[in-house]
């Protein structure tokens, strides 16, 4: 995506690992991580001859690990984007390095570890509200003359929150709860502008029904966007094998798509847009580690979403007509998107 806010943030930056919430605040050569008034890990911090910041993490004391290096390491990340990798230095053998190597965080280097921006922002410990320790069993079944994987039972409450230094926010996802989530809704689906994309206005009835289906429906996972606890938007998550778009490609067990709307005028433009969107991907990336891909399709002639996606590092693949509109089949990569740090703005097009 285009450049958006990227100064190196000042003040906090708050972090959310193993459900805590942590601040971490830079002052010159030193990185203090704190829940609360309580000061967990207090880090030195240097640049190498190369420009690498190098974090000093030989004094972290068992009980503030793993959470402050993890915040430490994140505040470094999301302060300069651009940023490859973190040199990090643990005690030689100890428990702590050992760790880092066995979860993926770490790899060897020259004078300690290397932690590469790729490999970090694959641990769903920093963002996800509930991390699977495994993946959920694979077991093939065959619904609605579709083969495809057993799903797991929907999340309920929160899913995933994350930091935008470039706001000074916390973006946050969580699972639709129809009692709470029915009028909002309601009043969204009825906006005019929302319908010309999704058509679906309607009376409370209706939309109660709309929701109560998809909260049955195990390819399905309806979620509510915050700022800041604001709601802004809705979300539909999807497993494309059983979806309407399916039997258009090739579809893999886990590709994953989504449908948006933004139901506040006050959170539309590009700097919100490039919070959600790619924290949106990063979600589902984290959700599950055998997703590969995933999917949308716009209407081919929503021209902003299609140059949002386009600046997001989605691939155009080909048109796609079903009887509701004429769309567009995109593609994202794992790959593509933790390998060209497509986390945050501005890396799309490098």
């Amino acid at each position: 995506m285009d450049d958006v806010g990227h100064d190196r943030c000042t003040g906090a930056v708050r972090s959310f690992c193993a459900g805590s919430d942590l601040a971490t605040v830079r002052d010159g050569a030193t990185l203090t991580v704190r829940r609360g008034a309580a000061v967990l890990a207090t880090f030195p911090l240097t640049v190498d001859a190369g420009g690498t910041p190098l974090l000093d993490a030989v004094g972290l004391a068992d009980p503030a690990w793993p959470e402050a290096l993890l915040a430490a390491l994140e505040t470094l990340f999301v302060t300069t984007p651009a940023l490859e990798r973190v040199r990090l230095t643990l005690v030689p053998g100890s428990r702590a390095e050992r760790a880092c190597l066995e979860a993926g965080l770490a790899v060897p280097a020259q004078d300690g570890l290397s932690v590469p921006a790729e490999l970090f922002w694959q641990h769903g410990e920093l963002w996800l509200a509930r991390p699977r320790r495994t993946s959920f069993p694979q077991m093939h079944i065959v619904r609605d003359g579709r083969r495809h994987p057993l799903r797991p039972p929907q999340p309920r409450g929160p899913v995933y929150a994350r930091f935008i230094p470039w706001l000074g926010q916390v973006l946050s996802f969580r699972a639709v709860d129809p009692q709470q989530d029915l009028d909002r809704f309601h009043r969204w689906m009825n906006d005019p502008r929302v319908d010309r994309i999704w058509s679906e206005a309607g009376d409370l009835d209706t939309h109660r029904a709309y929701l109560d289906r998809l909260m049955a429906d195990p390819h399905m996972l309806p979620l509510i966007g915050s700022f800041d606890d604001r709601p802004f938007g809705y979300f539909e998550l999807y497993w494309a094998k059983e979806n309407r778009l399916g039997p258009h490609y090739d579809a893999h067990d886990y590709d994953r798509g989504w449908h948006v709307l933004v139901g506040e005028d006050a959170f539309r433009g590009r700097p919100w847009v490039s919070a959600w969107l790619p924290s949106l991907m990063h979600y589902m990336f984290l959700d599950d580690p055998r997703t590969q891909r995933i999917v949308g399709e716009p209407a081919a002639s929503h021209a902003q979403q299609i140059r949002n996606l386009d600046r997001s590092g989605f691939a155009k693949v080909k048109h796609v007509a079903f009887p509701h509109k004429r769309a567009l089949l995109v593609t994202l990569g794992r790959e593509r998107f933790f390998a060209d740090r497509l986390w945050a703005p501005g890396h799309a097009g490098g």
